[in-house]
């Protein structure tokens, strides 16, 4: 059994992807809520600490700056690529969380794909094409899990 994070930029498809795992009996956490989040876009480093601790199997999904301090907590850090465009268009219409419609939360993301992913690819341990179905990549995250 194993830890996973699911990581990417914002309308990747983490929160879906994560809602799916957790309909297959695995236990998850967004931390795009909660209070997992920190100003600053950084997780609570403690608090994070005590999940991995305490669980040997668990799907974790989020993008943080401090998210590096954890990967040698988890087995697989998956990251999911999305094209900007495809990004883009899903922040715009999504119900499930506010960021993303402004052209300024639109022109972040742009940057952040960018700047950031580049950073966070180098570092994740697979990558999936976040264009497949929510099932196909539920399969995929199920099969990180159980290995």
């Amino acid at each position: 059994m194993a830890r996973v994070l699911l990581t990417g930029m914002s309308g990747a498809g983490k929160s879906t992807l994560l809602a799916a795992v957790a309909r297959r009996g695995f236990t998850t956490v967004d931390t795009d809520y909660d209070g997992w989040e920190l100003p600053g876009a950084l997780w609570d480093e403690p608090r994070m600490s005590a999940l991995l601790a305490e669980h040997a199997t668990i799907a974790v999904s989020g993008t943080a700056q401090n998210q590096g301090r954890f990967h040698d907590r988890f087995e697989h850090v998956i990251y999911l690529l999305v094209p900007l465009e495809t990004l883009l268009d899903r922040v715009r219409v999504r119900t499930n969380n506010p960021y993303g419609k402004t052209a300024e939360h639109q022109a972040d993301i742009t940057r952040y794909v960018a700047e950031v992913e580049p950073l966070i690819r180098r570092t994740a341990t697979l990558e999936l094409d976040g264009l497949l179905t929510i099932s196909e990549l539920a399969d995929r995250v199920e099969n990180c899990l159980r290995s």
